[in-house]
């Protein structure tokens, strides 16, 4: 069932993006910004915390989270080791979440409209999947860049 592999790739995903976070050598290059490279490792890592805390916790969860979109952009300096637990709640949002949708759930459409687009609860949940590898893969080549 889609469900069950939703929570698996984010799972999967989001360990990913924590050994992508801890492999850093050394934690102030997390947050560097060089030339063309617009967002450092530390600012997308805050941006998929807070795309993913809003559109599954909050949206589908009713977690209470309130996204504040700029500031996983403008904050800066954040120990690695807060960003790891902040994941490591976020797999439980999700996995909380998400075990709770039924083939149903994911047949309607999604709570709000995004990027002006009606699109299925389904749809959507793979879009995040794919915007959370999206990022990963930038996060990944942030480090390899700019943290030798």
């Amino acid at each position: 069932m889609l469900r069950d592999s939703l929570i698996k790739i984010f799972e999967r995903d989001l360990n990913r993006l924590k050994t992508e976070i801890q492999s850093y050598k050394n934690e102030n290059k997390l947050w560097i910004v060089e030339e063309s490279i617009n967002n450092s490792a530390g600012n997308l890592c805050l941006h998929l915390l807070g795309n993913l805390n809003h559109f599954i916790g909050a949206v589908l969860g009713n977690t209470g989270y309130v996204r504040v979109r700029e500031n996983e952009f403008a904050t800066k300096d954040i120990p690695i080791n807060a960003l790891i637990e902040k994941i490591d709640e976020l797999v439980k949002i999700i996995n909380e979440t998400v075990s709770g949708l039924n083939e149903k759930d994911f047949d309607k459409i999604y709570p709000i409209n995004v990027f002006n687009n009606e699109m299925t609860t389904e749809f959507f949940m793979i879009h995040l999947t794919t915007h959370l590898n999206y990022h990963l893969g930038q996060i990944n080549y942030h480090r390899r860049l700019l943290d030798s």
